[in-house]
């Protein structure tokens, strides 16, 4: 009977013990089957939450991506990372040659020396993989403020976003992979040095002819339009020629009408004058709403005082 009696208490212990693993930080109280049961399903309700976070990670990856999209073209833009023993050379002053052609995006990089053998667009533990595919350097000579030219080794690096850090992988002449994250931002467009300075205009209303590229055709927006200068910052009116646009997008920031009858009507911000613009106009003429691409372009030379056209 001792020997029953004893084991029994240590089936007892043994079942307050697994209880009180399950219970965590509310242990105390987890000696009874009540107590296990609301465990499980606390540890239930951790879970899903996990998906809905992937959920949310996934949709903010996708609106990154939406707002990192320029129209084809060649820019300068600058390339930074995490390492001061990986960055582009010093005569390139922390710039590469971004090229967007049907929406993919790549931007070349001169490095400072010809150390770094191989980049991998993604992680080194994949780089390292059979079947890899490396991107392969080229040979690019620099030219130094003091007139000194040197040759390098250069990349055309993959751009998955603007402004957002992603993963790029290297090997150097001692033969082993490195994660690095670097970061592609402030995109310029070729020839955009010579563009109008809006820092230069004095605060006030004025009126600007504008040009507009994409659609079907059959929308437009008025032209001259109105135009409000600001501490070097300007915002546009835009008028289209249908009452059908519900917001527009610019930058990734959604702008509402503000208007409720005739045309739609939009305050919206200008980057520049004198470089396309993209601005995206959501339309509910068709059966469906449908988000259009469209190039604005703000023409400096028809900058006019809101005030002499009266």
């Amino acid at each position: 009977m001792k020997a029953k009696t004893l084991m029994n208490k240590i089936i007892i212990v043994g079942g307050l013990s697994a209880c009180l693993l399950l219970g965590g930080c509310g242990a105390g109280q987890a000696a009874d089957a009540t107590s296990a049961e609301s465990t499980v399903a606390a540890q239930e309700s951790t879970v899903t939450p996990t998906g809905s976070t992937e959920t949310v990670e996934t949709v903010s990856t996708e609106t990154a991506q939406d707002k990192a999209q320029l129209p084809d073209g060649v820019y300068t833009a600058e390339f930074s990372t995490d390492s001061s023993m990986f960055h582009v050379s010093e005569a390139c002053d922390g710039k590469g040659t971004l090229t967007v052609k049907d929406g993919v995006m790549t931007i070349h990089i001169s490095l400072g020396s010809k150390k770094i053998l191989n980049l991998y667009p993604g992680l080194a533990e994949d780089a390292a993989k059979d079947g890899a595919v490396l991107l392969e350097p080229t040979t690019d000579t620099v030219t130094y403020s003091d007139g000194m030219t040197e040759e390098v080794y250069g990349f055309d690096v993959p751009v998955p976003v603007i402004g957002e850090e992603f993963d790029l992988a290297l090997i150097g002449t001692k033969g082993k992979w490195y994660d690095h994250k670097v970061k592609v931002s402030d995109p310029v467009a070729e020839g955009a040095a010579d563009t109008f300075d809006l820092s230069t205009v004095e605060d006030g209303s004025y009126t600007i002819e504008l040009t507009m590229e994409g659609g079907s055709g059959r929308a437009s927006i008025q032209s001259p339009t109105q135009i409000t200068v600001a501490d070097g910052a300007a915002t546009a009116i835009l008028e289209w020629s249908s009452p059908n646009y519900d917001y527009m997008l610019v930058n990734g920031e959604k702008y509402l009408p503000v208007n409720t009858e005739g045309n739609s009507v939009f305050e919206v911000p200008v980057e520049a004058l004198d470089v396309p613009l993209t601005m995206i106009g959501d339309t509910v003429a068709m059966s469906t709403p449908h988000e259009v691409e469209y190039t604005v372009t703000f023409h400096s030379e028809t900058l006019e005082s809101a005030e002499s056209g009266k």
